[in-house]
């Protein structure tokens, strides 16, 4: 009860300036001294029993509303829990309340929700309520959803660690659909270690999601201590590494030289498929996010959408069947090249995001005297590992010339999540970039 009630007062003293939260659960505090009389009377159940967790607003609740980011009222979602919210009450979390998102999980900005290392900048998205709250200390850890980066965006700029599981580690029942094929469900904490607790919650078999793995779920905490010398890691050098922030880029080369210093077998590869990346992820997330709005589309719901999202939901009408299959084979390339890579390497590392947090009044960016829209450079270093459905963490490895964060990724072959898991620990607890703290959660 003492650290529900912690929380509820942070948030009451942070969120008016940072806009995280939707809604908060009037139940928190009795769930927590339930909690409390249950550890008394027969020990917790498992390490995340008492503790509170913050839901994006994308995952159904039985005790609170469900709007995935939307104010269209005559849109309703189902009043029960969603599997991972149901997953985490069996383990004994308390369920502090709903996060905000980027409206039906589409974009980068997450309004009206702010950055708590600059008012002034965006949170990421589509999980910035989720990113916002985790790095101001409102909430221990959050649940987040990501089809092109939606967890690690919002880590990334937020400087929290942000994993997105293989495609299927974690079943999504109950999470409103944006593109069934690209969809993941994850975490977002403050270290990676709090990473691997939720993840062992979370993982398993989904009955009602067909593409849930049933695989074997690993001790992942377990094995967060062990070495990682003469492992290999691949670093990628088109694609990843061409138009980022030089900030960005000295802060992540670092990291690399830290793993070479490890005793790790270091490598540079290309990966030429990735030209195709971009036109390939954005084929297939408009094709079946227009899909899932259908109904809307024809029922003019559409017209209540954000104007950023009502103009994507439309434009997916105008990718063509051709177009679609097109973009599959291109995908098919790209995961064939990087199973390649990882057949000779047992991590991929690369920057999380080219760039840092950007003001909320910013359409475009410049980087490396280039000008980009913030939705394609935001999104650049992480659509690949939806498109591959590749387990990848991002993390804070440093911070720039205007004090906001900078991150890392680290992507592993499908279900070595554990493998991932490792090396972030490894460089976390050589820098502990998670314990300094925004200006605005103090």
């Amino acid at each position: 009860m003492e650290l529900v009630q912690t929380y509820l007062d942070r948030i009451e003293r942070h969120d008016g300036d940072l806009q995280s939260f939707v809604c908060l659960s009037s139940t928190a505090l009795d769930a927590a001294r339930a909690a409390d009389e249950e550890i008394a009377r027969t020990g917790p159940r498992g390490p995340l029993h008492g503790i509170p967790i913050g839901i994006k607003d994308n995952y159904t609740t039985a005790d609170l509303p469900t709007r995935a980011g939307t104010a269209v009222e005559a849109l309703a979602f189902p009043q029960e829990d969603s599997h991972c919210v149901a997953k985490l009450r069996a383990a004994g979390a308390v369920i502090l309340g709903k996060l905000r998102m980027h409206e039906f999980a589409w974009g980068m900005v997450t309004p009206p929700t702010r950055n708590p290392w600059d008012l002034a900048r965006v949170p990421g998205g589509s999980s910035g309520g989720s990113g916002a709250a985790v790095a101001a200390r409102l909430c221990p850890a959050a649940l987040g959803s990501d089809t092109g980066g939606s967890i690690r965006i919002p880590a990334a700029l937020c400087g929290v660690v942000g994993l997105k599981p293989t495609y299927g580690r974690i079943g999504r029942s109950g999470i409103v659909p944006h593109s069934w094929s690209l969809d993941h469900a994850g975490p977002l904490t403050l270290t990676v270690a709090d990473a691997a607790l939720m993840l062992q919650c979370l993982a398993g078999s989904d009955p009602a999601d067909p593409a849930a793995a049933s695989a074997p779920v690993p001790d992942y905490a377990a094995g967060l201590g062990e070495p990682i010398r003469g492992l290999r890691v691949a670093v990628i050098r088109n694609h990843f590494f061409e138009a980022i922030d030089e900030d960005v880029a000295a802060s992540v080369e670092e990291a690399i030289r830290f793993f070479e210093g490890q005793g790790c077998e270091v490598r540079d590869v290309q990966m030429p498929s990735l030209r195709y990346g971009l036109g390939a992820i954005f084929a297939i997330e408009l094709a079946s996010s227009t899909a899932y709005h259908d109904r809307s589309l024809a029922q003019g719901h559409v017209a209540g959408f954000a104007a950023d999202v009502r103009d994507l939901v439309e434009m997916g009408r105008f990718v063509t069947g051709p177009d679609y299959v097109r973009a599959e084979q291109a995908r098919a390339l790209i995961m064939a090249e990087m199973a390649d890579i990882l057949n000779g390497a047992d991590v991929i590392v690369t920057p999380a995001s080219p760039l840092t947090a950007w003001r909320t009044d910013e359409s475009t960016v410049v980087i490396g005297g280039q000008q980009e829209s913030v939705l394609a450079a935001s999104w650049r270093l992480t659509y690949p590992f939806n498109l591959t459905g590749l387990p990848a963490i991002a993390m804070p490895c440093g911070f720039d010339r205007r004090g906001l964060p900078i991150s890392l990724q680290i992507a592993a072959r499908p279900f070595a999540e554990g493998m991932l898991l490792r090396f972030a620990h490894l460089y976390e607890q050589a820098y502990a970039w998670w314990r300094q703290t925004p200006p605005h959660a103090a």
